[in-house]
């Protein structure tokens, strides 16, 4: 276990560490590597725990900080939570809690913040839509960084329970996917016929991207975050030469999962549009 004793020492240069609960992730990291192709990468997925979306707060602090501490172990300077949830439910505690005792050079980002900074440019109407999973809809988390950026705004969260599992199952582009991606968005908007944004506030939620735009009424903007992402690091990057210089560039990137590696290969094919090789994990 990595504790505060052995990440004293100066170290060397390592990967961006990449965290997701599952697959979702691997959209953001898929945006991360195309914007900035040059450094290494470690994605981690907690496949074996997975969904975190319907799981408690504490549960989801205590498996998110074991998983930024593996990332640290394997030399990361820089973690990404690329999970909505996680970032909901246990980024500002890590940042805040445990970074003081574990390392206080070192970082751990989330995907939430990036994502509210763009609706100040993005709406007109000042009313905003957030789908994500049960646990980020009940965080408040996307309602609070709205409010505290965009002060007057109307924000409606609304939970989308079974799209994880569309995706998850292979099941993003079947006709059966149509009915559920309708009336999550249908009842959304019913709820706010004023919105004019809708932040898709999972990382899942692009491979339904298709069949959301035919669904969602022209004149509404809908919001992914891969490249938001992956603009908000690079500004971030620049900002922090210190950070920067901590990062290996080697092009490269190395996939772990706690659960079934053949599995993960063979899904995450899905999202990457490529094959890859994962290892095993235990957190």
């Amino acid at each position: 276990m990595i504790t505060s004793a052995n990440l004293s020492k100066p170290s060397q240069p390592g990967p961006i560490g990449v965290f997701d609960s599952g697959y979702g992730g691997l959209t953001i990291l898929k945006s991360l590597r195309a914007q900035l192709p040059q450094y290494d990468y470690i994605y981690l997925g907690d496949n074996a725990r997975a969904p975190y979306g319907t799981r408690s707060f504490e549960l989801v602090y205590d498996f998110t900080l074991q998983a930024v501490k593996h990332l640290f172990a394997q030399g990361c300077h820089l973690v990404i939570l690329a999970c909505n949830t996680a970032s909901a439910k246990a980024l500002r505690s890590i940042q805040q809690r445990d970074l003081p005792v574990l390392d206080p050079t070192r970082r751990v980002l989330g995907v939430i913040r990036p994502t509210v900074e763009q609706l100040g440019a993005t709406s007109r109407s000042g009313h905003v839509g957030v789908l994500g999973t049960p646990g980020t809809v009940a965080s408040g988390s996307y309602n609070i960084e709205i409010e505290h950026l965009n002060p007057g705004f109307v924000t409606t969260a609304h939970a989308c329970p079974m799209w994880v599992p569309l995706v998850e199952y292979g099941e993003a582009a079947s006709p059966g996917a149509d009915y559920f991606v309708r009336k999550e968005i249908d009842a959304l908007l019913a709820a706010d016929p004023l919105i004019d944004t809708i932040v898709l506030g999972c990382t899942h939620y692009p491979l339904l991207l298709p069949k959301i735009r035919h669904y969602v009424p022209e004149g509404i903007t809908i919001l992914s975050q891969g490249d938001i992402v992956a603009a908000s690091l690079t500004d971030y990057l620049s900002r922090h030469p210190d950070m920067e210089a901590r990062l290996t560039r080697g092009a490269s990137c190395r996939y772990l999962t706690t659960d079934a590696p053949d599995r993960f290969s063979a899904a995450a094919g899905v999202f990457l549009g490529e094959s890859v090789a994962a290892s095993r994990a235990t957190l």
